[in-house]
């Protein structure tokens, strides 16, 4: 989809997984890491498949003049200085437009390259919370929990892959190319989805609600999400509408042919009950049998009676639910690489299918000695210019690339 267009990844954590989607997108896109950096974290290992990767030290003068070269030649560079770090003064919008005017250059920060918080740092933590992540997650008389794996990169880096493809169609099309300056700040608080549009529409700020969900009834009532089955949780809500009433009349016939005790729900008429307008006690008496019956059953028995009866609801998935998912396996979505001890190891495959087949990735050498001569020939660079920047040890390789 993307083949011959090249892409820089001049980025830290924010930026890793942008690059990874452009890459599975067919884009060429070369990591620069300087010598030395450690790239054995799992994490690295994770978002950066299917890139190329140039050992090149971007803070030494030869490397930054190599890297502005290679930028007056990219389709795409991807970077994450803030305002106010030296890697800034030359990775700075108008000085890399004048490089190449047809370069769309992605920035990712913390809270964006203007405003009072622009030189701020921010990690996981503070980001998830300056988004107002964490204030939504979490027990309503507990304090605000963050979710366990960090997930503010991989939002900020899902719209900056977004605004890079939006920009190289504007390109396409015959514009010029673009500054795209993605806040991880923001991109978080359009995660929250329903949370902004509550308080525009309604003037309502939501807040934590724990395992229920808030916002259904004009009453205030809470409607219960998660709950307990014999092996883990299950995600349930009691909806109106055609689907919800579908799904609530078929999941108490399930409840009776399992001989449960349907208590208050055999005096409920699901064509005429409407979550807008049920009170607190009223969903507290529905909702009562309900847990008894999901704590009687299994999540794989859940999920194929729910499919069955084509009721709303799906088992909460762990790590190893995933891992064992019969639906991502028969798509052939994950996919192992040798790694240098010459045992395997198991990552995620693009997340698309194109024509019937998911493509293959590819693991870049960990010293980049596969990759590093290769890249800067294909930049035009010479074999003494190759030689004098990888040095000695790569040099006799990077003259055999000619």
């Amino acid at each position: 989809m993307l083949a011959g267009y090249k892409v820089l990844d001049l980025s830290g954590r924010l930026g890793w997984l942008a690059g990874r989607i452009l890459a599975d997108l067919g884009a060429d896109v070369i990591k620069i890491e300087p010598p030395g950096a450690d790239l054995e974290e799992a994490e690295w290992r994770a978002l950066n498949v299917n890139k190329r990767l140039l050992r090149l030290d971007p803070a030494s003068p030869a490397g930054r003049q190599a890297i502005e070269r290679m930028i007056a030649r990219a389709d795409i560079l991807i970077e994450t200085a803030r305002p106010g770090e030296p890697a800034d003064d030359w990775l700075a919008p108008e000085r890399l437009s004048a490089l190449n005017r047809k370069l769309i250059h992605v920035s990712i920060t913390p809270f964006g390259r203007d405003g009072p918080r622009a030189r701020w740092r921010g990690s996981d933590l503070e980001i998830m919370a300056a988004g107002g992540a964490m204030g939504l997650a979490g027990d309503p008389d507990g304090a605000p929990l963050r979710i366990s794996v960090p997930q503010a990169c991989s939002w900020a880096g899902a719209h900056a892959a977004a605004g890079a493809l939006v920009a190289l169609s504007h390109r396409t099309a015959g514009g010029d190319g673009q500054h795209v300056d993605v806040s991880a700040q923001a991109s978080v608080v359009v995660a929250l989805a329903h949370a902004p549009t509550f308080f525009d529409i309604l003037g309502e700020t939501p807040s934590r609600a724990g395992s229920h969900i808030t916002g259904r009834s004009v009453h205030g009532a809470i409607y219960r999400a998660f709950w307990r089955c014999q092996d883990g949780y299950i995600n349930f809500v009691i909806y109106g509408g055609p689907a919800g009433r579908r799904t609530n009349k078929a999941l108490v016939a399930w409840m009776g042919e399992k001989g449960m005790d349907l208590g208050p729900l055999t005096d409920v008429d699901w064509d005429e009950f409407d979550p807008k307008l049920a009170t607190q006690e009223e969903v507290d008496r529905i909702e009562a049998p309900l847990a008894a019956f999901f704590e009687s059953i299994r999540k794989s028995e859940f999920l194929e009676g729910a499919c069955a009866r084509e009721m709303l609801g799906y088992p909460v998935s762990t790590v190893e639910d995933i891992a064992a998912d019969p639906q991502l396996e028969a798509r052939a979505f994950w996919q192992d690489l040798a790694v240098p001890d010459g045992a395997g190891e198991r990552h995620c495959g693009p997340f698309f299918i194109a024509d019937k087949e998911r493509p293959a990735i590819r693991n870049p050498a960990a010293d980049g000695s596969g990759d590093s001569a290769k890249i800067l020939k294909d930049f035009g660079f010479s074999n003494n210019e190759i030689a004098t920047l990888l040095g000695d040890p790569l040099m006799d390789m990077a003259m055999d690339v000619a």
